[in-house]
């Protein structure tokens, strides 16, 4: 997206710091080009000493002037986010959200004349390693991908997927860290009982897992492919994924992620 085009937020809370955080670093955004409606104005003046953007309390000075507008409230705030700025957008203005669990159809409902996104990131976007997956509107097309895509890979990496897999990528990837937190909190007790301090035990397993993903995202090797590069005939790590199986985590994080997915659906349907 060229960087003199206007972006506008609604709410500024962690998520939407760190796509302008991105938009500004990694795209050279111009922080005059950006706009944030934000509910406490302290917050406003702390996202205008941060990044440099225009903050304040309610969307009606930009909202009408923006060629994109992002939603990026709470799900209980999203039916007054939506009416407020409805009537004030222009008709090409493209319509992104990352609130959960918010549908296409509903969006379209507030937004009939709109190109619009559903994104669905995760919080490591934050530091700039998110994950994120959009699905778009029959309105929405090939100008609004490119446009959605550099801004959510300025914080990580995006894929485009169909609304209907929404819930399986809020299973894998918006769960996911949680996951990746649990393993590494384990890794770091089993490095504790080996002896190791728990400051030491902690780093290693961190980076561990941060230099396997790495791994698996620089080849084009199957992860089955890489494990058995490290896995040596009767060595120590053949010893280790022995009792992983032994213990049914590979099935575990299965079941994980598909119940994760079962339950984003129910909520959907409860909406």
């Amino acid at each position: 997206m060229p960087t003199k085009e206007l972006t506008g937020f609604i709410g500024g809370g962690m998520m939407a710091s760190a796509i302008i955080a991105g938009m500004i670093r990694e795209m050279g955004a111009s922080p005059d080009t950006i706009y944030v409606s934000e509910c406490n104005d302290n917050r406003c003046r702390e996202l205008e000493r941060e990044f440099g953007v225009h903050a304040m309390v309610g969307a009606g000075s930009f909202a009408g002037k923006v060629d994109l507008l992002i939603l990026a409230v709470k799900p209980q705030a999203a039916a007054a986010a939506m009416a407020e700025t409805a009537p004030l957008v222009r008709p090409d203005t493209l319509i992104a959200s990352i609130v959960a669990g918010l549908k296409l159809a509903t969006l379209e409902a507030s937004f009939p004349e709109n190109p619009i996104v559903r994104i669905m990131p995760n919080t490591p976007l934050s530091v700039g390693e998110g994950m994120s997956a959009f699905a778009l509107n029959e309105k929405a097309g090939a100008v609004n991908v490119t446009a959605v895509s550099e801004i959510l890979s300025s914080c990580g990496k995006a894929v485009k997927v169909d609304e209907s897999m929404m819930d399986a990528v809020t299973g894998l990837s918006g769960s996911g860290p949680a996951y990746a937190f649990l393993m590494i909190d384990a890794l770091s007790d089993g490095g504790v009982m080996a002896g190791l301090p728990r400051q030491t035990a902690t780093l290693l397993a961190a980076q561990t897992l941060l230099g396997a993903a790495r791994m698996v995202l620089t080849s084009d090797k199957h992860p089955d492919v890489l494990r058995d590069q490290v896995t040596s005939p009767a060595g120590t790590t053949i010893a280790g994924v022995r009792v992983l199986e032994q213990k049914g985590v590979r099935g575990a994080m299965i079941d994980a992620v598909l119940a994760a997915t079962e339950r984003s659906a129910a909520l959907g349907k409860m909406k």
